[in-house]
Parts: C-alpha cells; sequence; structure tokens
C-alpha cells in the first residue's frame, strides 16, 4: 500500500502542476467556447495548456502504476492532495504569498486524508473484474455525467453551473481510474498486444479525455470555491464506492469507521475552507469576482 500511495502522491504533484497551467490557459479563451468543442480548438494553439497537456500525462502514468500496485479505494483518494498541491505549485509559479489560513486548511487536508487512508486501509479485492459488472457501471456513471451536464447547461454561469460541471469530470475520472486498473491487469498477465487489444484501454482514454474537457469548461464556468471541492470529493468517495463494489476492495469497518468519518470530515472542512482563500485563486491566476457577478447579472 505505501508504494501505491507514494505513486499516487507523485501522480497528484504532477496533475496539480497541470492543473495551474490548464487553468491559466483557460482563462485566455473566449468563454462563449464553453461546453463547445471551440474550446478545445482554442486550447490546442495555447503552449502553456499543451504544457499543461504534458503534466496531466505523466500523471495518468504514474497513477496507472500507482492502481497496478494498489487498490482503487486507497489511491484514487489521494487526489484530494492537488488541491494542497496547486497551492504550492501555483505560489511558486506566480510569486504568491500563501496566508495562514491557507496552509492551516493544507493541514487539515493532510491530517484528514491520512487518518481516513489509515482508518479504512482497504485491501484484498479481485484482479479482474467480470465483464457483466462493467455494463451496469459504466451506464449508471455515464447517466449521472449526463444529467450533471444537462444540469449546468441550464444554468448561468456560477457556482451551481461550475459545481455539477466539476461534479461531472470527477465522475468520469473515477470510472477511468477503474478502467485503467483493469486495462494494468491485463497489461500484466497477458502482455502488451493483448493490453492494446483491451477494450478497458481505449475505455480509460476516451472517458479521461471527455473528462478533460469537462473539466475546462468548469474552471471557465465559476469560482474555485464551487469546482474544487466538487472536483476532488466527488472523485475520492467515487473511487472509494467503485473500488468496493467492481473490485471487492474491503475497508476496515466496526469501530474504524467512526475515525475515517471525522478524517473525510476533517479533510472536506480544509478542501472548502482552502478554496475560499484568494491566495489559492491568485495561486490559479484566478479573477474569482467575474463569475459571482455574471451569475449576479444573470439573475
Amino acid at each position: 500500500m505505501a508504494l501505491s500511495v507514494g505513486l499516487a502522491v507523485l501522480a497528484a504533484c504532477s496533475n496539480a502542476l497541470g492543473t495551474v497551467l490548464q487553468r491559466r490557459a483557460a482563462l485566455t479563451v473566449p468563454a462563449s467556447t464553453s461546453l463547445r468543442l471551440g474550446l478545445l480548438a482554442d486550447l490546442l494553439r495555447t503552449p502553456v495548456w499543451l504544457a499543461g497537456i504534458v503534466g496531466v500525462t505523466l500523471s495518468a502514468i504514474l497513477q496507472a502504476l500507482a492502481l497496478a500496485s494498489g487498490s482503487l479505494a486507497a489511491v484514487q483518494p489521494v487526489f484530494i492532495l492537488e488541491l494542497p498541491l496547486a497551492l504550492v505549485i501555483g505560489g511558486l509559479v506566480f510569486h504568491v504569498r500563501r496566508s495562514r489560513k491557507s496552509w492551516a486548511s493544507v493541514t487539515c487536508i493532510a491530517a484528514g486524508l491520512a487518518a481516513f487512508l489509515f482508518s479504512l486501509a482497504p485491501s484484498g479485492g479481485r484482479a479482474e473484474v467480470p465483464v457483466l459488472w462493467w455494463a451496469p457501471t459504466v451506464v449508471v456513471t455515464g447517466a449521472l455525467g449526463a444529467a450533471l451536464v444537462l444540469t449546468a447547461r441550464a444554468r448561468p454561469f456560477g457556482r451551481a453551473r461550475a459545481a455539477c460541471l466539476a461534479a461531472g469530470a470527477a465522475l468520469g475520472n473515477a470510472l477511468a481510474a477503474a478502467l485503467m486498473k483493469s486495462a494494468m491487469g491485463v497489461l500484466d498477465d497477458q502482455g502488451v498486444v493483448a493490453f492494446l487489444l483491451s477494450w478497458q484501454t481505449y475505455g480509460f482514454a476516451v472517458i479521461g479525455a471527455a473528462s478533460l474537457f469537462l473539466l475546462g469548461t468548469a474552471m471557465q464556468a465559476g469560482p474555485l470555491i464551487a469546482s474544487q471541492p466538487a472536483l476532488t470529493l466527488t472523485d475520492a468517495v467515487t473511487g472509494v464506492v467503485l473500488g468496493v463494489t467492481l473490485y471487492a476492495e474491503q475497508p476496515r469497518t466496526g469501530l474504524w469507521i467512526l475515525p475515517a468519518l471525522l478524517g473525510f470530515g476533517l479533510l472536506t472542512y480544509g478542501v472548502f475552507t482552502l478554496s475560499r482563500t484568494r491566495c489559492l485563486a491568485d495561486c490559479l491566476n484566478v479573477d474569482e469576482e467575474a463569475p459571482d457577478q455574471t451569475e449576479q447579472a444573470a439573475v
């Protein structure tokens, strides 16, 4: 478990770097292209966004290695660290001074995540998921994601729109991670040819790309206090659920549930508090007032 968690931390760090660069690039393209393919075309012409893609790609490789050596329920929640890591990396890149409140929030996130993972300590599980289990999983997750996107389209630019899009992206991230773990199992057992012929390989690539697109639109749609908690917390919870249901991973139960819930509550508080700080917005090069003004104008 220690190796997989360590690789997941490195993956979160690389993803945080990619997020910082992507956030900066997303705000340089016209907002009118949100939720349209024109957004992707504009971003592809932005060098900063392409550099962010490199960070995301490296993160995917590290995540694949983490999933190959550990459980989905343990690896996916580690990506909550992407938010405080974005504060650290963004602060260094944009020379932003971090406040005491932001560092206190980072401490809450780290301590809460440690308590959550230590208490649950998921173990066991199966290496391969029966094919019949994938169909309902993809359908249910896809239906929830589609409902969130449709809800977002019906809302003006602002917190509700950003939260729905970010939650949809998080569902896709967790499902892509589940498919990636299955594909890595095929690679380990049957080799490269079987990996390249496996439907799971193309499944996680397509779903991951769709999630990346949704994340880009969520970044434009509203403030961090809406998008980041929805993204990080939904990803973590969905990852645990898929690990337990799909891969039959076994978290500790009984009295261990209490400290796990306390840890999750602490990290949730840290995520929301950090997302409200001005310095995190500065680290991600975000103008947080613009979405709120747009939302008020729409009302």
